[in-house]
């Protein structure tokens, strides 16, 4: 008999945007089917209706799209399994519930909002038991009266009184709990909509799901699922728990940590790239290496289920700084100099200047994307100078010094035929050797002059060519007027 063809699913709820415990189980999934030669379901949970929120399904196509996982079917291009929207299919769900009914494996329940809520504040600490079952033996010809006069009402599940229940998961091995632990789980709403546990089982089964991938909160309540499809009579799925991701404090990730979703790391500078390679190792190792960059393809044929752990996962905003500087490292030229310039050219606005030596000297400084703007500012500004800022002690230069050789150097510069990190090189070689200084005090005092900085990205000719020929020689005049207006003699 052939082997079944692996499929997984990811059912996201649009209650708002995609934080990275979401997006790990979506590439986690994703991995799992690709790694099999398998199916990828993109499938939308939207039955908790009080809780969505308008656009939040765009957001998730949105991410998905920009971090490269696509789905082989889902909601925007149909498939065999079609709708994969849950609001679309509550008559699949009332039909099935109806047959738990008939078949005595569920019963509708009559009980009040106020007298559940009664019964929750009369029960507490260890004696905490949940629903009484209090309309569990109602007569079935007297329940479908009470329905006949329109009476709400939901659909509870009959959960065995005695024995236990085990399923065996891929990461956390055999678990086993006591059935009258187990509340009588609420199939159908009051309202017809299912509940999560209920429509996740109906559609996993329907759209063929072999593994289900979800984060260790849910390892409670799986019992639930299993005795569901086990009333069904229908096939269990593998199950893949993933570990709790927390906090290099030990704590679950949250807030406190910094940004914890898809898109506030974006907005924070990091790549998706980047991201996508950081979150791939929460909770997972590729064995017998050390290796830490992989690209989204190279994950499609080296992720492994055994290779996840059950050991909490430690999200290090250090780490992904490191990854993020990895991938800028490596990304190509052109690539680069297009980002470069998204973020440059709302700075510069209308004042020329050049993207690609600006591009090549923040490749190897830059950690986030969002650090450009700040790195580069000064850029278009005009400098302030300091007497101070001329004294360079380890590049023996002061004031005086830079004065001499700004006056002799700009009229050669503004001589120059071509503007370009080659003629300029060339001719601060010439100037080092006619003016015989050292080569710190040449570079230093034009670095001042034209960044009013003593740390800058790139150095002297780099700036001089980013800037251009006009507002480079404009900030070497000021800096040589600043110079000749104080007392350089007192140094």
């Amino acid at each position: 008999m052939a082997e079944a063809i692996v499929r997984t699913r990811f059912a996201p709820s649009p209650t708002g945007i995609m934080h990275i415990g979401n997006l790990r189980s979506a590439l986690y999934e994703y991995l799992i089917a690709r790694v099999a030669g398998g199916h990828f379901i993109l499938r939308i949970e939207d039955t908790d209706r009080e809780r969505l929120v308008e656009g939040a399904v765009e957001a998730i196509y949105k991410t998905l799209r920009t971090c490269g996982i696509h789905h082989d079917e889902g909601p925007d291009i149909g498939g065999p399994s079609a709708p994969y929207v849950q609001s679309e299919r509550l008559p699949i769900y009332r039909r099935y519930a109806n047959d738990l009914v008939k078949q005595g494996d569920a019963y509708p329940c009559f009980c009040s909002i106020e007298r559940l809520a009664s019964l929750h504040e009369e029960q507490s600490g260890d004696d905490f038991i949940g629903y009484d079952r209090h309309c569990r033996e109602i007569d079935p010809a007297e329940a479908a009266a009470r329905i006949e006069k329109g009476e709400q009402y939901v659909i509870r599940q009959k959960m065995p009184l005695l024995g236990e229940t085990s399923f065996s998961d891929a990461v956390y091995g055999t678990i086993t709990v006591d059935n009258k632990t187990l509340e009588d789980q609420v199939l159908i709403k009051s309202d017809g909509y299912p509940t999560y546990n209920f429509a996740n089982v109906v559609d996993d089964h329907l759209m063929g799901i072999t593994h289900v991938v979800r984060g260790s909160e849910y390892l409670s309540s799986t019992p639930k699922y299993n005795l569901l499809y086990e009333t069904f009579g229908w096939e269990i799925p593998v199950y893949v728990h993933l570990p709790l991701i927390v906090g290099e404090d030990g704590r679950k990730l949250s807030k406190r940590h910094g940004a914890t979703s898809f898109d506030e790391l974006i907005e924070a500078g990091y790549l998706p790239e980047a991201i996508i390679n950081m979150i791939a190792f929460l909770g997972w190792s590729p064995g017998n290496t050390t290796r830490e960059n992989f690209t989204l393809e190279e994950l499609e044929s080296a992720f492994t289920i055994s290779g996840i752990s059950k050991a909490p996962a430690v999200f290090s905003y250090k780490k992904l700084d490191w990854m993020n500087e990895q991938y800028i490292k490596n990304m190509p030229e052109d690539t680069w100099i297009a980002m470069v310039k998204e973020k440059a050219d709302t700075l510069f606005k209308d004042q020329p200047y050049d993207a690609a030596m600006l591009a090549r000297v923040l490749k190897e400084r830059t950690t986030r994307l969002s650090d450009i703007p700040d790195t580069i500012a000064f850029m278009v500004e005009t400098p302030t100078y300091a007497r101070d800022l001329f004294k360079l002690k380890r590049a023996k230069l002061n004031a005086e010094k830079a004065a001499d050789i700004l006056a002799a150097l700009i009229p050669d510069m503004e001589a120059l035929q071509s503007w370009d990190e080659a003629s300029i090189h060339d001719l601060l070689e010439q100037t080092i050797a006619t003016q015989n200084r050292k080569k710190g005090e040449i570079m230093g005092a034009v670095r001042l002059a034209l960044s009013g900085r003593t740390v800058t990205p790139g150095g002297a000719i780099e700036l001089a060519v980013i800037l251009g020929r006009d507002v480079s020689l404009s900030h070497m005049k000021n800096a040589l007027d600043f110079l000749n207006e104080t007392d350089v003699t007192s140094e």
